[in-house]
């Protein structure tokens, strides 16, 4: 009997983009079991709360074809390596999108490989049309009203389009009540 081939794909996804189910979706593809382990992450300063982000990243992932694969989306905040471990994961998945992703993945590669020389860093290039995307200018696009449609899917451009909303209606209150 062959070993299942598991792997930690670790983000914080706030939100989740096109960009990360492309990874997730071609991940799938090598792996018995994949876990998209959400990062708690609070000093990152979230907008979406560590439940409304497992939230979110399960529903994308109830919408993929994950070519016979068993995806888990689980949260952590403990050491990358401490999660990956408690996953008997034997890969870390990482998406590089450009050059400028390439330094720091590779720094935190060979410190994940000190810390466990038995789990590797298997690197994705994230596809041509995903290249640019990352959740920090999704979100600042969103703020600004811009149209994100094309980055995340129809089902995280309605949170952002609520959460936005929400933080329009808070900021006018605000403005109002300094009046």
């Amino acid at each position: 009997m062959s070993k299942r081939r598991i792997g930690v794909y670790p983000g914080t996804f706030d939100p989740i983009t096109n960009g990360h189910l492309d990874i997730i979706q071609r991940a799938s593809r090598m792996l018995d079991t994949l876990v998209v382990g959400v990062a708690r992450n609070a000093g990152k300063g979230p907008l979406f709360s560590t439940d409304e982000r497992l939230q979110m990243v399960r529903e994308e992932v109830a919408a993929l074809d994950k070519n016979g694969c068993t995806v888990e989306v689980r949260a952590f905040d403990t050491l990358l390596m401490h999660f990956a471990i408690e996953n008997n994961a034997s890969v870390i998945i990482r998406g590089l999108r450009a050059v400028s992703d390439f330094e720091y993945e590779f720094q935190m590669a060979g410190m994940n490989a000190r810390l466990n020389p038995k789990i590797e860093t298997m690197f994705l290039m994230a596809s041509e049309r995903h290249q640019f995307i990352s959740s920090r200018f999704v979100k600042e696009i969103g703020r600004l009203g811009g149209d994100i449609t094309q980055f995340v899917s129809p089902r995280v451009n309605k949170h952002l389009a609520e959460r936005f909303a929400l933080d329009d209606d808070t900021s006018t209150r605000v403005q109002t009540l300094k009046q």
